[in-house]
């Protein structure tokens, strides 16, 4: 194939003359890659890790902790709609829904902070069509502006659950204590 100059220049880059242009070019984006892999892992090696495992689940021995703090943000692990029993209430969607939010609010204030730093939350939804049903009850725990948000249909939810929720809350990088504006609960 015969391809013209014009045609063979591509961000800037002649790549129908040398290759070792080419050659040098690739060379450079691998070392900028490779530094940056580098820093990101030295990032990660000097994260403050903490664990959290304090909830009513605590003494089931579950192979996952309740929260994970990873220098100013909180994970918080998927939450079905379960008592301080491990049982799932009973109801269908709307008892689940209030459930899973109480827990996930619960496990925020174990950890010092309320609604109002959850800036993430992914749902499953074991059925799609109760999207609204949900959704009108997941906003009484939030208000405007309301944290990023994924929502998906899942098959096979934990303990045949309706729903699951899982949240990432960021902690306040703040010079002294002060009480949120418009504090959520």
């Amino acid at each position: 194939m015969i391809t013209s100059k014009p045609a063979a220049i591509v961000s800037g880059f002649d790549l129908s003359s040398r290759s070792l242009a080419i050659e040098t070019w690739c060379r450079w984006l691998l070392a900028i890659f490779t530094s940056l892999v580098l820093t990101g892992a030295v990032s990660v090696a000097h994260a403050q890790v903490t664990f959290f495992s304090e909830g009513p689940g605590a003494d089931q021995d579950l192979p996952f902790s309740e929260a994970v703090r990873v220098n100013g943000l909180l994970f918080v692990s998927g939450q079905v709609g379960t008592d301080n029993s491990g049982a799932l209430v009973a109801g269908g969607i709307e008892s689940e829904s209030h459930q899973v939010m109480k827990n996930i609010r619960d496990i925020i204030h174990r950890r010092g902070l309320t609604m109002n730093n959850v800036v993430k939350c992914t749902v499953f939804l074991a059925d799609v069509s109760q999207w609204g049903e949900f959704n009108k009850i997941y906003t009484t725990y939030f208000s405007k502006p309301y944290p990023a948000r994924s929502a998906l249909g899942a098959n096979g939810l934990a303990l045949g659950a309706a729903l699951e929720v899982e949240c990432i809350a960021a902690y306040p990088i703040l010079s002294e204590p002060r009480t949120m504006p418009d504090e959520r609960s």
